[in-house]
């Protein structure tokens, strides 16, 4: 099965999650997490009508995406998906269009002082404990959108997460829950705020995910693996 037949399949199985949670189809957005595939396979993607991808890495970005601009008609958006370190935030304004990855403050301030126009980012609440991982506290979350949405040029859009590892479904279905009922709370809170948008969900939980509120899935290997 090629990538054009691996991305219709998740088109239907977004379709029918959705619909199981009220909405459309049109209300999820896929985006295709190409980190460690080759130009090769997201031009395929784009090629059969993916209109997001996401990268995890800003080096590996850097070579890709002109090698996919220059071989599609009109190029996807890029989503940096996976932590930015800060002296690489000059570069990544250059590849970007969305930043789903915001992870501190730290980050926003750099992101808002070195862009030029207004860019779109997700705060990332981190719900796992590990120092590996990178993120806003749960309970830190509405401190977090208030000194964010603040910055000059950076519109928040929404929250993202990712489930911690070793979960049951019902447990991952909990932390999807939370995010989706903290953003409501958020919203609330902060009526002058646009409609937040909430980023959960990858190959191994997106159904999962999508039944709880999710608006984008980042679905890497069941769109691009062999």
């Amino acid at each position: 099965m090629g990538v054009a037949e691996r991305l219709q399949v998740i088109r239907e199985r977004v379709g029918e999650a959705a619909a199981r949670s009220g909405r459309s189809a049109e209300a999820v957005r896929i985006v295709g997490v190409s980190k460690g595939n080759p130009p090769e396979r997201v031009i395929d993607a784009v090629h059969a009508g993916l209109r997001d991808v996401g990268e995890n890495r800003v080096q590996e970005a850097a070579d890709k995406i002109p090698a996919v601009a220059a071989a599609v008609a009109a190029p996807p958006d890029w989503h940096l998906v996976g932590h930015l370190q800060t002296n690489k935030a000059r570069a990544a304004l250059r590849l970007f269009n969305t930043f789903q990855s915001v992870d501190s403050v730290k980050v926003a301030q750099t992101l808002s002082r070195l862009t030029e126009h207004p860019i779109p980012v997700y705060l990332e609440v981190q719900f796992a404990h590990t120092p590996d991982r990178y993120g806003f506290e749960p309970d830190a979350l509405l401190e977090a959108v208030e000194a964010v949405s603040a910055l000059p040029n950076l519109e928040v859009a929404g929250l993202m997460t990712v489930a911690p590892l070793g979960l049951d479904q019902e447990g991952t279905r909990r932390v999807f829950r939370e995010l989706r009922e903290r953003r409501d709370r958020v919203q609330e809170q902060s009526p002058n705020l646009g409609p937040l948008g909430l980023s959960m969900g990858m190959t191994d939980d997106y159904v999962l995910a999508i039944e709880e509120g999710s608006s984008l899935v980042r679905i890497g290997r069941a769109i691009f693996a062999d």
